[in-house]
C-alpha cells in the first residue's frame, strides 16, 4: 500500500517531519535538534521509522523497583477480592466437597451402564426419597410430641415457681426466670433488634444451604469435565501421577461422607435409647435433632447435647446430671474412638491425626474447615507418603526419583 504523501516527505536533513513543530528552529531545540539529526541519519527505505534500539535493562534498579511494587499491589488486590468473595467462594468449596464426596455413587451407577445424567438424578431422587420416607415415618411422632411440648410449656413456667421441682430448685440456685424476665423487661428496641438478627441468620443459613445444594447438583452433573480440567492445570509429564493420586483423594472424599452419615444415625440410635429408658420426654424429636446437629463437627454435637440435658432436667436433677454424663461419655467415645475407627478405615488416618485435625480445621475454618479436615488430612497424608517421603529417601541415599511426580 502507497504511503500518504505526509509520510514520504519528512525534512530528511534532520529527520523532523514537514507538518509538526513549525516554525522549525534548530538553534532553540538544543539536543533535541541533535537527536533529529541523528534520526534523519537512521531512516532508511526498509526502516522509515528507523531500526529497533537496544533492549531495555530490566534488571535495573528501576525496573526491579517498579516490578516489586507492581507485584505487591496484585497482592494486595488480590486479597482484598479474595476477602470480599471469601463466603461465595466458601459455598463454592463446599458444593464442590459434597458433590466429590457422592461421586463414588454416581460413578457406580454410571458402571452399571446408566447414563450420567440418569445416574445423578437417581443419586439425589435417592437422597431426597430417603429423607422425606424419614420425615414422613417420623411427622406423626414429631407433630405429637412437638404439641406436647407447647402445651407443657405453662407448666414448665409454673414450675420454676416451685421449689419442690426440679426446675425451682435450679431457678433457685442459678435465678433462672428472673434473669429473662429481666432480659423481656430491659429489652424494649435491642430485644426486637436481636429477633431480627436471628430471624435474618436463620434465613441466611436457608439461603446459603439452598445455594449448596444447587451447586452440588450442577457439579455432580458435571464432574467429569471438572475433574478433567483439574488436571489440565498439572504439567503433562507429571499428569499421570496425579491423575492416580488424585482419583484416590477423591474416592477418601465420598468415604469421608459416607462414614459421616454412619456416625449421625449411631448418634440418634444410641441418644433415643437413652431418652426412652429414662423416660426424658420428646425422645424421638431429640434423637433426630441429635443426629443432624452431630453432622455439624464439634459445635453442632454441643448444641445437641445441651438441648438434650434441658429436656433432662424437666423429669429430675439426677435424670439431667445423668444425661450430661452420658452426654460427655459419648462425645469422648465418638471423638476418641469411634470417629478414629470409622474414618481410619475409610481414610487411613490415625486417631491422634484425626483429632488434631478436626482442632486444626475448626480453629481456621470453624465449621466448614472442621467439614472438610478429615479428608484434606488424609489427602495430606497420601501425598506426604507417595511423594515427599520418598523423594526424601533417594535424597538421603544420593539419588534422585524416577518417577514423573
Amino acid at each position: 500500500m502507497d504511503r500518504s504523501r505526509s509520510e514520504r516527505k519528512p525534512v530528511t536533513a534532520t529527520g523532523h517531519h514537514h507538518l509538526l513543530g513549525q516554525p522549525h528552529d534548530p538553534e532553540a531545540e538544543g539536543p533535541i535538534a541533535d537527536a533529529e539529526a541523528v534520526a534523519g541519519v537512521i531512516r532508511t527505505g526498509q526502516a522509515p521509522l528507523g531500526p529497533l534500539g537496544r533492549r531495555f535493562n530490566w534488571q535495573s534498579a528501576f525496573f526491579i523497583g517498579v516490578a516489586a511494587t507492581a507485584g505487591v499491589a496484585v497482592t494486595i488486590g488480590a486479597v482484598e477480592v479474595l476477602m470480599l468473595a471469601a463466603q461465595t467462594l466458601l459455598l463454592i468449596a463446599l458444593g464442590l466437597f459434597l458433590a466429590i464426596g457422592l461421586e463414588p455413587a454416581v460413578s457406580w451407577l454410571i458402571n452399571h451402564r446408566l447414563p450420567r445424567w440418569a445416574a445423578v438424578l437417581s443419586v439425589l431422587g435417592g437422597l431426597l426419597l430417603l429423607a422425606a420416607g424419614f420425615i414422613a415415618a417420623a411427622i406423626p411422632a414429631l407433630v405429637e410430641q412437638g404439641g406436647r411440648l407447647i402445651t407443657d410449656v405453662p407448666q414448665y413456667i409454673n414450675q420454676l415457681s416451685d421449689s419442690s421441682t426440679a426446675l425451682g430448685q435450679l431457678n433457685e440456685r442459678f435465678h433462672v426466670q428472673d434473669n429473662v424476665q429481666q432480659i423481656l423487661d430491659g429489652g424494649g428496641p435491642g430485644l426486637a433488634s436481636g429477633v431480627l438478627t436471628v430471624g435474618a441468620a436463620i434465613f441466611g443459613a436457608f439461603s446459603s444451604l439452598l445455594v449448596v445444594l444447587v451447586l452440588t447438583a450442577y457439579f455432580m452433573a458435571d464432574m467429569s469435565r471438572v475433574r478433567t480440567l483439574m488436571y489440565r492445570f498439572v504439567p503433562a509429564p507429571r499428569r499421570p501421577r496425579a491423575v492416580l493420586l488424585g482419583d484416590q483423594i477423591m474416592v477418601k472424599v465420598g468415604g469421608y461422607v459416607l462414614g459421616n452419615v454412619v456416625i449421625s444415625v449411631i448418634a440418634a440410635i444410641v441418644t433415643f435409647v437413652w431418652l426412652m429408658a429414662f423416660g426424658i420426654p420428646y425422645p424421638l424429636l431429640l434423637a433426630i435433632l441429635f443426629a443432624l446437629l452431630d453432622l455439624v463437627p464439634v459445635v453442632g454435637s454441643l448444641v445437641a447435647g445441651a438441648l438434650v440435658a434441658l429436656a433432662a432436667f424437666t423429669v429430675s436433677i439426677p435424670v439431667g446430671v445423668a444425661t450430661v454424663a452420658y452426654f460427655v461419655a459419648y462425645k469422648l467415645v465418638e471423638d476418641y474412638f469411634l470417629t478414629p475407627k470409622v474414618f481410619g478405615r475409610v481414610l487411613r488416618l490415625p486417631a491422634l491425626v484425626t483429632v488434631c485435625a478436626i482442632l486444626i480445621g475448626g480453629a481456621l475454618l470453624g465449621l466448614v474447615g472442621a467439614l472438610i479436615a478429615l479428608p484434606t488430612a488424609a489427602a495430606i497424608m497420601l501425598l506426604t507418603q507417595e511423594v515427599l517421603f520418598p523423594r526424601l529417601d533417594r535424597a538421603a541415599a544420593g539419588g534422585e526419583p524416577t518417577e514423573p511426580a
